[in-house]
C-alpha cells in the first residue's frame, strides 16, 4: 500500500481526554476515531491489527476443537428471564424495546441465547463435548467509560461455550481452552499469566483471568518469576489427551490479583522469586456447571437414558481490548512497537527523495520484489521532509524499516531498521530482501 493513497490520519498531539498511553497512541497514529462516549470507529490500520488479533484467535480455538458461529448482538429478554439474569445483570444492560413492544437487550454476553441454541438440537451424550465460539461485538453501558478501546461501551469479543455430560469432562474441557489461551497470547508476542479470580455475574465456582504485565497497568498483580520463565504448549499440544499436567504446572504456582493476594504466601516465595508489577486483563475463563442449563432446560439423555443438564463453561478473549492491551506492553517514547504477528504491516519503506527517478525506481523494485514475497508493505511515497517520515513509521509501529535514499544507492546500500531493538544496518539492496523475506510474519 502507498502511503500516498493511504487512509492514515496522523495526529500530532494526544487529544487531551486520553489517558493512558494506548489510547493516546491509537488516536495519534490514526488507529481508531471516538464516536461517542465509550464508543470507537476502528479506521484502516487498527482495523489490519483487530483483525490480526481475531485470526489468530480463531485459529487457537479450532487448533483446540471449538466450532464458530455467529450470534445475534440483540437478544431477546425472555431468554435472560429463563436464566433469571435479566432483572439481576444491572445498568450495564442496554434494554430496548422494538416496534411491537417485545423487549430486546444489546448482548452483554452470550450464555442465554448458546445455551437455547444448543438445547434446540442436542439430545444425547452421544453428541458431546461440543464448544461453539463466536467473535462478535458486544456492549456494556459503563457507568465511566474510558481508556480509549480498555474500557469502552462496545468492543469485540471472543467468546467460547462447552457443553459436557458431567463434571469431569466439563474439566476436560476448561483445560483445554487454557491451554489455547496460552498458545494464544505466546503468539501475539505476548507473556499471559493465569490467575484465579471471581466469577462475577457469570457465575461458577472456577475461573482464571489471563493477566499481561505492563508498567501502565489497571491493576497490581503478584507472581513467582518461575510463571514468567516457563514454557508455552507448542504448536504440536494434542487437545485429545489429557491436559491437566499442563494446567496443574501453571496453578501451582502462584499468582494472584489483588483481591485474591494471600500476603503470607506471596512472603513464603523466596524473595528473588517474587514479581509485583501492574497487569492488564486479556482473556477470563470460567466453569459454571449447570447454573444456565438448569434453569433453561438444556438437557441430554445419558447412557442409562435419564435425561440431565449439562455442564458448562465460557471462555472470553477481549479481541478489542487486546489491541490496547499489546501497546501498553510494547512501546517507547516514540510509538507503538508491535510484535511481528499483529503488526498492521510488515515493513515501512521509506522513500528519502520522492520524486527523484533514480530513488523512485529503487523502491518501486523493493516494494515490488517484498510484495511478490509475501509481505505487507506500506510504502512512503510521499514528498515531505525526511524527520517526518522517521517520525510517523515510529508511531505507528511496524516491526521493520527500509530506509533508501539518492546517497545509499550511490554506495549500492539501504538502510534497515529494527524498531523494537533501534539496530540499524546498512546493506546491499539484495541482502535487505534476503534478510526480510526469510523473516516469519
Amino acid at each position: 500500500m502507498r502511503l500516498s493513497r493511504y487512509f492514515l490520519p496522523i495526529l500530532k498531539e494526544a487529544p487531551r481526554e486520553a489517558e493512558i498511553v494506548s489510547h493516546k497512541l491509537m488516536l495519534r497514529a490514526g488507529m481508531i476515531r471516538q464516536q461517542s462516549a465509550g464508543i470507537y470507529s476502528w479506521l484502516p490500520l487498527g482495523l489490519k491489527v483487530l483483525d490480526k488479533i481475531g485470526d489468530i484467535v480463531r485459529e487457537e480455538q479450532n487448533r483446540a476443537g471449538a466450532q464458530e458461529v455467529l450470534m445475534p448482538t440483540i437478544q431477546s429478554a425472555d431468554l435472560w428471564r429463563e436464566s433469571g439474569r435479566y432483572d439481576a445483570y444491572g445498568k450495564e444492560m442496554l434494554r430496548i424495546t422494538d416496534r411491537h413492544e417485545r423487549e430486546m437487550l444489546y448482548g452483554p454476553t452470550n450464555e442465554e441465547m448458546i445455551t437455547e441454541i444448543f438445547r434446540s438440537y442436542v439430545r444425547s451424550y452421544r453428541d458431546l463435548p461440543l464448544n461453539l465460539y463466536h467473535i462478535q461485538w458486544k456492549f456494556r453501558d459503563e457507568v465511566r467509560p474510558r481508556f480509549g478501546v480498555m474500557r469502552g461501551r462496545e468492543f469485540l469479543m471472543k467468546d467460547a461455550y462447552s457443553f459436557d455430560v458431567d463434571q469431569e469432562r466439563a474439566r476436560h474441557a476448561y483445560n483445554r481452552m487454557f491451554v489455547a489461551y496460552l498458545r494464544t497470547y505466546a503468539r501475539m508476542g505476548l507473556k499471559a499469566i493465569p490467575m484465579r479470580a471471581d466469577t462475577g455475574p457469570i457465575g461458577g465456582d472456577m475461573s482464571h483471568e489471563f493477566i499481561i504485565l505492563a508498567s501502565t497497568g489497571e491493576s497490581q498483580v503478584y507472581c513467582t518469576q518461575d510463571l514468567l520463565d516457563m514454557p508455552v504448549p507448542g504448536v504440536d499440544t494434542d487437545f485429545d489427551a489429557d491436559l491437566t499436567p499442563i494446567v496443574e504446572s501453571f496453578t501451582s504456582q502462584y499468582a494472584a490479583t489483588e483481591e485474591k493476594h494471600d500476603e503470607a504466601a506471596f512472603a513464603a516465595l523466596p524473595e528473588d522469586k517474587r514479581v509485583t508489577a501492574r497487569g492488564i486483563e486479556v482473556g477470563h475463563i470460567f466453569y459454571f456447571g449447570t447454573k444456565y442449563s438448569e434453569p433453561m432446560g438444556a438437557k441430554v439423555a445419558g447412557p442409562d437414558g435419564v435425561e440431565r443438564p449439562v455442564h458448562m463453561g465460557s471462555y472470553g478473549v477481549g479481541v478489542s481490548r487486546l489491541v490496547a492491551g499489546i501497546i501498553e506492553a510494547s512501546h517507547d517514547a516514540a510509538g507503538i512497537i508491535w510484535p511481528d504477528a499483529v503488526a498492521p504491516f510488515d515493513v515501512g519503506l521509506i522513500n528519502l527523495k520522492a520524486g527523484d527517478a533514480n530513488t523512485d525506481a529503487a523502491c518501486a523494485g523493493l516494494y515490488a520484489a517484498l510484495t511478490a514475497a509475501g509481505k505487507d508493505v506500506l510504502y512512503d511515497d510521499v514528498d515531505t521532509r525526511a524527520g517526518a517520515k522517521f517520525a510517523t513509521m515510529d508511531l505507528i509501529g511496524l516491526p521493520w524499516q527500509l530506509i533508501v535514499g539518492p546517497k545509499g544507492l550511490a554506495d549500492g546500500t539501504v538502510e534497515l531498521k529494527r524498531r523494537a531493538t533501534g539496530e540499524r544496518q546498512v546493506l546491499s539492496r539484495e541482502a535487505a530482501l534476503a534478510l526480510l523475506t526469510a523473516k516469519a510474519n
